[in-house]
C-alpha cells in the first residue's frame, strides 16, 4: 500500500509531503521525514546562503544506496509559486540552450525540494537579479581536496596558511566543512568578473603550492594528489557550483557542511572532529548563530 501523503500549509502554500517513514540513509535509518525537519529547522541560516543562486539539485529518490543524479531545470509538476529563473547555461556559446533553475528564496521552496529529496543543495558564485538578470561573481571560493593518505586535518593546516594570504591582502576569510573529507573556504567580495576572482584564486593556490610543495598541489593533475591538499581555485568559474553551507551531503551518514569556527580550524587533530551531523548543526547554531551571516553583507575588494 503506498504511503498516505500528509497535506502541510507552509506560509500560505499548501504542500503534500509523502513517504515520510522512507529510510534515505540506511545506514543509521535515517528517514525523508527527518530530512525534511532538518532543511524546516535549518531554514534561517540556509535560506541566506540560496537566495538569488540558481540552484543544481542532487536528488536520490531511492535513498543514498540508490542511484542519484544532478537536476538543473525545474522538474515537471513544479508548483506555480516556485520562483524560476531562466539563464543561459553557463560558460557555454549563445546558441547552446537555456536552463531554467529553480531559486530556493523561502522556506515553501526548501520543503518541497527535500520532499523531492534532493539531499544536497549546490549554488554557483553568482547570484540573479530581481528580474532574472544574471549578476556578477560576489563570493570568492577556493576547494579544499585531500588526496589520501591526507585529511581534513591536512586541509586545516593548509587553510590556516590560505587565511594568512588573504590577511595580507587585507581580505577576511569564512571556512567551512564540505560535508566529507574536504572543506572550503569563501571571502565575500564585491562584484567582479569570474576572471578576475579565478585568476587570484589561482595565483594564491600556485604561491601556496610552491611554498609548501610537500603539503599543497594547484595542479588538477591526479598523479600529484596522492599525500598533499589540491586548492582547487576553478570553483570560481561562473559555470561552477559548490555545496551549500548546511547542505546535507548524500554520504552513507548524513553529514552536513557545516561552518566552522577559525580557533576550531586551528584546533583541528583529528578529521572526524569537524564532521557533523543534522542534529549537532542545529545545535551550533542554536549556540553559536550563523557563522556565515556576514558573508551577505561584507563586500571586500580583491587587490
Amino acid at each position: 500500500m503506498a504511503d498516505k501523503a500528509t497535506r502541510v500549509r507552509i506560509d500560505g502554500h499548501v504542500l503534500s509531503l509523502s513517504n515520510l517513514d522512507k529510510v534515505l540513509y540506511p545506514e543509521v535509518g535515517f528517514t525523508k521525514g527527518e530530512v525534511l525537519d532538518y532543511y524546516s529547522r535549518i531554514a534561517p541560516a540556509l535560506l541566506p546562503r540560496l537566495t538569488d543562486r540558481p540552484l543544481t539539485r542532487k536528488r536520490w529518490p531511492d535513498g543514498v544506496s540508490g542511484q542519484p543524479f544532478f537536476e538543473k531545470n525545474v522538474p515537471r509538476g513544479t508548483p506555480d509559486w516556485v520562483r524560476t529563473v531562466t539563464v543561459a547555461s553557463p560558460g557555454s556559446t549563445r546558441d547552446r540552450e537555456e536552463v531554467e533553475y529553480v531559486v530556493a528564496d523561502d522556506l515553501p521552496t526548501l520543503v518541497w525540494l527535500a520532499n523531492l529529496a534532493a539531499l544536497e543543495l549546490h549554488v554557483p558564485q553568482w547570484r540573479v537579479g530581481p528580474r532574472g538578470g544574471v549578476r556578477r561573481p560576489d563570493l570568492l571560493v577556493v576547494d579544499l581536496d585531500p588526496g589520501p593518505p591526507a585529511d581534513l586535518v591536512a586541509c586545516c593546516e593548509v587553510a590556516l596558511l590560505l587565511r594568512d594570504l588573504f590577511d595580507a591582502d587585507g581580505l577576511r576569510a569564512w571556512a567551512k566543512t564540505s560535508g566529507g573529507k574536504g572543506m572550503q573556504l569563501y571571502v565575500p567580495i564585491a562584484e567582479t568578473s569570474g576572471e578576475t576572482t579565478s585568476a587570484y584564486a589561482k595565483e594564491l593556490a600556485g604561491k601556496l603550492a610552491h611554498d609548501h610543495p610537500e603539503l599543497v598541489v594547484s595542479s588538477m593533475r591526479r598523479s600529484l594528489r596522492p599525500g598533499k591538499v589540491l586548492l582547487d581555485w576553478s570553483q570560481n568559474n561562473p559555470a561552477k557550483t559548490t555545496i551549500a553551507a548546511y547542505s546535507l551531503r548524500g554520504r552513507e551518514t548524513p553529514t552536513v557542511s557545516t561552518p566552522l569556527t577559525w580557533e576550531e580550524v586551528e584546533g583541528c587533530e583529528e578529521a572526524d572532529a569537524l564532521s557533523f551531523g543534522p542534529a549537532e548543526v542545529l545545535d551550533r547554531v542554536e549556540e553559536l548563530g550563523d557563522l556565515f551571516a556576514e558573508l551577505s553583507t561584507l563586500e571586500q575588494r580583491l587587490p
